[in-house]
């Protein structure tokens, strides 16, 4: 041990010789192509006969020749160390996705999500489009009309009032990939008030999850219609829910507050009266708490991931 080797090293070494037999480590292959044919098979392919076609097919057309120098793995990997593999297409280059960046959001007014809501009407195939806003902080509606088709003129008309009539501007507002989302009419909008725009990817509903949840509660709440018959009986029925929700639904995502106590600072009070009461309970009976566990109300941290389409200043 004074070398700092140990007994079973130099056993291997007498056993199987000084041959570095480490993953990656330099050693001989016997069926390696020599340097000849690797710069052989290099300018076979990069001559004018083959420069429009993959490496599968140039072995395939060589071995339909009697030919064979070597698989088409071997060929990519060829060209991989050549640094000669580019995209030559006129399609698309593929893209990587870059990795969403965790957005958490702390007071009202930071981040708003948005969708459309579909609400038959009583004749198969026809409906109502419910536009929504909600506020990410306490899941509260902002802003909502329900509307005869989908266009991005509507998504700016019901923005523009939300903007003006709580004359606040959020930072963020959050989005699918709809036309109605991703129109110019709206798009304009934004940017001119500098409002960052952040999109989900497409056919991934988790990344707009919390306003496809609230579709959710206003789907499968009791009263809900199956059908409306007709564009203001929709309207008016919305207006109640939205109010409801906001002020008498006990969200379960805020602690069992509804989104009005929370948006007001309300909720904080409450938590602490609820919180008290349970630790008093357990004072007077603790055995009922055997496993030293109580639940807290609380509200839990709001994040989303944020994919930004334009970045405001």
């Amino acid at each position: 041990m004074f070398l700092g080797i140990t007994l079973r090293s130099i056993q291997n070494w007498r056993k199987h010789g000084l041959c570095d037999r480490r993953k990656g480590s330099a050693r001989h292959v016997e069926h390696r192509l020599t340097a000849e044919e690797e710069q052989e098979f290099y300018q076979t392919a990069n001559s004018t006969r083959f420069r429009d076609m993959t490496p599968a097919q140039i072995v395939a057309t060589l071995a339909g020749e009697g030919t064979y120098i070597a698989s088409a793995s071997t060929l990519y990997r060829i060209m991989r160390k050549r640094k000669a593999l580019e995209h030559r297409q006129n399609s698309k280059k593929p893209r990587v996705a870059r990795p969403a960046q965790t957005y958490v959001v702390t007071a009202p007014d930071q981040v708003y999500a948005w969708d459309i809501c579909w609400l038959k009407s009583d004749v198969r195939g026809i409906f109502y489009y419910a536009y929504t806003i909600i506020d990410l902080f306490d899941r509260s509606i902002v802003g909502w009309s329900i509307e005869e088709n989908e266009s991005d003129e509507h998504s700016a008309r019901l923005f523009t009032r939300v903007v003006r009539d709580l004359k606040v501007l959020p930072q963020i507002v959050h989005a699918d990939n709809g036309h109605p989302m991703r129109g110019v009419t709206l798009s304009v909008f934004l940017d001119k008030l500098m409002i960052s725009r952040s999109y989900s990817r497409p056919r991934c509903s988790n990344d707009n999850a919390f306003i496809e949840s609230y579709h959710k509660t206003l789907k499968y709440t009791v009263g809900y219609p199956n059908v409306f018959p007709s564009i203001d009986h929709a309207r008016s029925w919305y207006a109640d829910f939205a109010h409801w929700y906001n002020t008498e639904h006990l969200h379960s995502g805020l602690g069992y507050v509804t989104p009005q106590q929370r948006r007001s600072g309300e909720a904080e009070v409450i938590y602490a009266t609820r919180n008290q009461t349970l630790a008093a309970a357990r004072e007077r009976n603790p055995l009922r708490w055997r496993q030293n566990r109580i639940y807290s109300y609380q509200s839990n941290p709001v994040s989303f991931p944020y994919r930004p389409l334009i970045q405001a200043a």
